[in-house]
């Protein structure tokens, strides 16, 4: 998704990798953060995601690719049609959820992603899916030749606004499921430069027999160091021959690398003595150490608190790229090259690479290896707030002295140049655009302003309605209806967000289906008469989702 960062707009800040306790391997010391001692762990529910080595990842994985044809029978898919494994996470119970994606007569279907549930003893207990509707088209033919299909998408990504120079690749054929009864189609990716300099991969899917535009999305989410923001902290680092590396095999071999402020390439840091940067922005290095602390403390969470080795559980590490372009008030997540790109801000001053910058862009990696909502409409909406919420979560559980753990986005970079952050989850409209409550317009709103629903839900499950003051923070947090909602605490509030995330969002989970989804999680993890589950009803409530 595209990253949204500018003193007229809120920030799309992408994936992260995940933070808490320290790691280490080899010459590696993973980015130190101070233990989360506010309780004692609780045990983990049966249905809590259970912790998978890359091994174990990949042999599920490969067991559901020899099962795939079996699968498709079983929960009853027509003989066209073919499952292709994406992802799978397993529960500590023993229950497996297998996300595919779906072919027709060859051809990908987008919207046709669905996971199915399978118990320990190997029954099918439920199959969530995209799209209900049956997927099948008259003839797999299209009309329109590529070529004019492809001219046409270049066209449409001009009349955006958003791409200052395009070049189409070449379409594919494919079943649009998305929205509606499924429609032959062409999907068409211009790439370029967005007139801001982020770069641009514009995905505009065509009706194959009419050259009607049927939808089209950015895929683009805008998104011992001294280091700027959290003062000194360690970073993973390997040592080759006389110089240390920038490089962290503690955590997949996660890399940081200097754009010189160029667009692309990079080199990677390296160092003589192992002390990164001065905590100044005029030191090319300071960025690298927040950027690698940032990777570090993501990773770290993730692993610790989900059992999630990695953006995509695969145990291997992304690539920060710092010093992006020239005064680049932006950050994204590219899966294209699985890294993330930081700006430096206005002047070259403020780089975008405070933890809770560094944490939402990873997480948009996160999301789009598991329930990957479309960057459009309510479940862009989704997308962007799924960042939001676990950067807080990465935040509050590195417990950094000097960037202490908060229910705001982008305090630390001063956007707006006013000291105020980008954007508030006790109450989003305070940033003068953000949504606090769903109505019917919400998927029409910016993605980066309807993602105040989901905030803000997020925050009145873990903290409750009303006023209150955490790590100095003054919080005041209303509901549509005025009801009074009591927070379950944020632990809890993370784990099912990120169960319903990774067993049960889809990429058209709308708001209504998110309430579903998260209660269907709370029920799993902790009963479904459960006071956590009559909460996450009770909070959905509170932002108007009924």
């Amino acid at each position: 998704m595209t990253p949204h960062i500018s003193k007229r707009s809120t920030l799309a800040i992408a994936t992260a990798v995940a933070a808490g306790a320290l790691l280490t391997a080899g010459m590696t010391t993973g980015a130190s953060a101070q233990p989360d001692t506010a309780r004692a762990a609780a045990p983990a529910p049966a249905a809590a995601t259970a912790p998978l080595s890359a091994s174990a990842r990949a042999d599920l994985l490969q067991g559901a690719e020899d099962k795939a044809a079996a699968t498709a029978d079983r929960i009853g898919l027509g003989a066209k049609e073919k499952l292709v494994v994406r992802d799978v996470v397993k529960d500590r119970d023993g229950t497996t959820h297998t996300r595919y994606e779906r072919t027709y007569a060859g051809l990908p279907v987008l919207g046709g992603d669905l996971v199915v549930h399978t118990a320990k003893d190997g029954s099918v207990k439920g199959v969530s899916k995209a799209t209900k509707a049956a997927i099948k088209v008259a003839s797999t033919d299209a009309k329109l030749a590529p070529k004019s299909v492809a001219a046409a998408a270049k066209s449409t990504a001009a009349k955006t606004g958003d791409t200052a120079k395009a070049d189409p690749r070449a379409p594919r054929k494919v079943v649009w499921a998305a929205d509606g009864k499924p429609t032959l189609a062409y999907e068409t990716v211009v790439t370029g430069v967005q007139k801001d300099g982020t770069p641009s991969e514009l995905h505009v899917i065509t009706d194959a027999a009419t050259g009607k535009k049927l939808y089209q999305h950015q895929a683009i989410e805008t998104g011992t160091g001294n280091s700027q923001y959290s003062g000194k902290v360690t970073v993973g680092s390997v040592k080759s021959g006389s110089t240390f590396q920038l490089t962290d095999s503690g955590r997949g071999n996660h890399k940081t690398l200097d754009l010189n402020h160029g667009s692309s390439g990079g080199k990677l840091y390296t160092d003589a003595d192992d002390v990164w940067g001065t905590g100044k922005p005029s030191n090319t290095q300071t960025a690298a150490v927040d950027a690698a602390y940032g990777a570090g403390l993501t990773w770290d969470y993730y692993k610790n608190v989900h059992g999630r080795s990695g953006i995509k559980g695969d145990g291997k590490g992304a690539t920060s790229r710092v010093h992006y372009g020239n005064a680049y008030v932006n950050a994204f997540w590219q899966d294209s090259c699985f890294c993330m790109t930081y700006g430096d801000g206005e002047g070259n001053a403020k780089p975008l690479t405070s933890i809770d910058v560094a944490a939402h862009e990873m997480t948009h990696g996160v999301t789009s290896a598991t329930g990957n909502m479309e960057y459009s409409g309510e479940s862009g909406g989704l997308n962007e707030a799924t960042s939001d919420i676990f950067a807080a979560a990465v935040e509050f559980k590195a417990n950094n002295a000097l960037d202490k753990g908060d229910y705001l986005v982008g305090e630390k970079i001063d956007i707006n140049g006013d000291g105020t952050p980008l954007r508030y989850m006790d109450k989003p409209s305070k940033d003068g655009s953000s949504l606090d409550y769903w109505s019917s317009n919400a998927g029409n709103v910016d993605v980066h302003y309807s993602s105040g629903i989901a905030n803000h839900f997020f925050y009145l499950l873990s903290e409750g309605s009303g006023k209150k003051t955490i790590n100095g923070v003054a919080y005041d947090s209303p509901t549509k209806d005025g009801s009074k909602v009591t927070g379950i605490g944020r632990d809890k509030a993370e784990k099912i967000w990120f169960k319903a995330l990774t067993s049960y969002f889809t990429s058209t989970t709308n708001y209504a289906q998110a309430r579903k989804d998260t209660v269907k999680a709370a029920s799993d993890l902790y009963g479904a008469n459960s006071a956590e589950a009559k909460a996450v009803a009770a909070a959905w409530t509170g932002v108007n989702v009924k």
